[in-house]
């Protein structure tokens, strides 16, 4: 009997107008992130609104690259459930401040943002940290994008 593949059940708005990639690119990063079942919403926006979540759920009053919210699993399916959101501003700041591309960083991002849905965490500890910069590290690769962290 072969193995399925988890399955992705992904929903992805776009809040802003910006240079930005198209969804079925958003789909595969976050599908080569994926590790077990996930229904989610991928939501990019501007500043404002970035700036407004991260300070009323973190307590940080500044946008920021990415923010997972995680919800759990759903009481049916068994998916993990949560939502990512990519600012569109600061990934582009990002982006050019690292010499990086546009596409490389949305991606990078995006396989973020899925670990922390899935469990992943860097703020933790130096180790946890390092686990999930080498399971990025792979993925990014994986998909023919440069080490995010070279």
């Amino acid at each position: 009997m072969t193995p399925t593949k988890p399955s992705l059940d992904l929903a992805i708005q776009f809040a802003v107008k910006a240079e930005l990639p198209g969804r079925a690119d958003f789909r595969r990063w976050a599908k080569a992130a994926l590790k077990g079942e996930v229904a989610a919403a991928l939501r990019i926006v501007d500043a404002q609104e970035g700036r407004a979540l991260n300070r009323d759920y973190r307590g940080k009053d500044y946008a920021t690259n990415v923010l997972t919210f995680e919800y759990g699993p759903d009481p049916e399916t068994g998916a993990l459930t949560g939502d990512i959101v990519l600012c569109a501003t600061v990934v582009e700041k990002e982006a050019k401040e690292q010499g990086k591309s546009l596409v490389a960083h949305y991606a990078h991002l995006t396989i973020h943002g899925m670990l922390h849905l899935q469990g992943y965490d860097h703020e933790t500890g130096k180790a946890e940290a390092i686990a999930m910069e080498a399971v990025e590290s792979f993925i990014m690769q994986a998909l023919g994008f440069p080490d995010p962290y070279q």
